[in-house]
């Protein structure tokens, strides 16, 4: 985010006796957005009295929260003590399953990743990936003491929606892939903890992690898409990630766009890695190559400029497409991809835009992400913190 980009303001709070807890996520929800505030810019920010300010501001110390900085002297006056989230405060698990590959990381109330793991794979098999969550949260609880896993307040878990339906492989899906209809991830992490379980889509994870830790303070209401596999994404209106009444609003991969020809399909079918992949495959290369961490995809820099030279227009029009139904002030995009790629596929739908055929709109800005890959499951650790702690318009239900 540079310099001179504007933090919007959050809800305002209320003074009535009663409704504490909606303050407490109030007052941390400020501090997570603006960073460290003397008590006086927190009650002028949430718009609540300072006595109540400062009430809730003991009550979250004592719980560990937060934490105080050095008095700031000014001009007149008593110094005033800056109040920040204590990072340390609280932690969180988060899983992303994924058709290549799954993930896992452990992160505390900033954001920041303490450890992860991943495993990659051709099919995403049930019994696969329920070995890796189990055995990978043994992993954690066996790495960190009770400092930390006693402050674990969830698991949060980013999939595809009905991952079943979308088998890649190039073969048959077998039996067990199709069983993923009929699994109930809750029931099978409550095999191995007791932590609540909050689901949520994979790019409606990643869409949290940019709203949380990237440039969602920058915007009230954005667009957000995240290439991958196949491509998704999240919407935000009124600095809130709104996922629906069924956790579908957001679903930007199933916006239908046209080609020159007229012809429609899925933005999923025309905007989405795996169609680089499938030209790397004729190319007699191994895809799998997309994948390797650190990524590097110089190697195929033909190939990834064919793709994206085919993509950037698709993704422009499912822009117009999205605007029309929500005046979005912007549009972000990410990926699973290299930073520079994301750079130059920004650039592309930049000068795609107003090729297309925009009457009645005001064309969105443009602007790049900032998470990066790994945004699906720091998104989904989002999920119990923001359950939790923070002031959220979609609450999740967890086991």
């Amino acid at each position: 985010m540079n310099e001179t980009s504007e933090i919007r303001a959050l809800s305002n709070g209320f003074n009535q006796k009663g409704v504490r807890d909606h303050n407490e996520r109030l007052i941390l929800s400020t501090l997570l957005r603006h960073g460290d505030l003397p008590g006086s810019d927190i009650a002028r920010h949430t718009r609540l009295s300072a006595q109540t300010v400062s009430v809730i501001l003991r009550k979250l110390d004592q719980d560990g929260l937060l934490t105080k900085g050095a008095p700031k002297r000014g001009k007149v006056g008593k110094p005033s003590v800056p109040i920040a989230l204590n990072s340390n405060g609280a932690y969180a698990i988060g899983y992303k399953i994924g058709r290549r590959s799954s993930e896992m990381c452990l992160t505390n109330l900033s954001g920041d990743i303490l450890f992860e793991k991943q495993v990659n794979y051709e099919v995403a098999l049930p019994k696969d990936i329920f070995r890796f969550l189990e055995t990978s949260f043994e992993t954690v609880m066996a790495t960190f003491d009770e400092t930390v896993t006693r402050k674990l307040c969830g698991i949060g878990i980013a999939l595809p929606f009905e991952i079943w339906k979308w088998d890649i492989s190039g073969k048959p899906a077998p039996d067990e892939f199709l069983s993923w209809k009929d699994v109930d991830f809750k029931a099978e992490v409550a095999k191995f903890t007791r932590l609540p379980v909050y689901m949520v889509n994979d790019a409606t994870g990643a869409c949290w992690a940019e709203h949380v830790y990237g440039r969602g303070k920058e915007f009230s209401d954005y667009a957000y898409f995240f290439v991958s596999t196949f491509i998704g994404g999240g919407i935000v209106i009124n600095q809130s990630v709104y996922e629906g009444t069924q956790g579908n609003a957001g679903s930007l991969g199933s916006l239908r766009v046209g080609d020159a020809e007229g012809r429609t399909r899925q933005l999923i079918d025309c905007a989405s890695i795996h169609l680089l992949e499938a030209k790397m495959k004729l190319a007699g290369l191994d895809p799998q190559a997309l994948w390797h961490q650190p990524q590097d995809w110089s190697p195929f820099d033909d190939l990834v400029s064919d793709w994206i030279a085919a993509t950037a227009p698709e993704i422009a029009r499912a822009c117009l497409s999205a605007c029309a139904v929500i005046d979005f002030e912007a549009i972000l995009i990410d990926g699973a991809f290299p930073a520079d790629i994301r750079q130059r596929l920004v650039t592309a739908i930049q000068k795609a835009l107003p090729l297309e055929d925009s009457r009645g709109l005001i064309l969105p800005k443009i602007a790049q992400g900032t998470i990066g890959g790994q945004a699906r499951v720091i998104g989904a650790g989002c999920a119990p913190v923001f359950a939790q702690y923070f002031l959220s318009a979609n609450p999740r239900s967890a086991a």
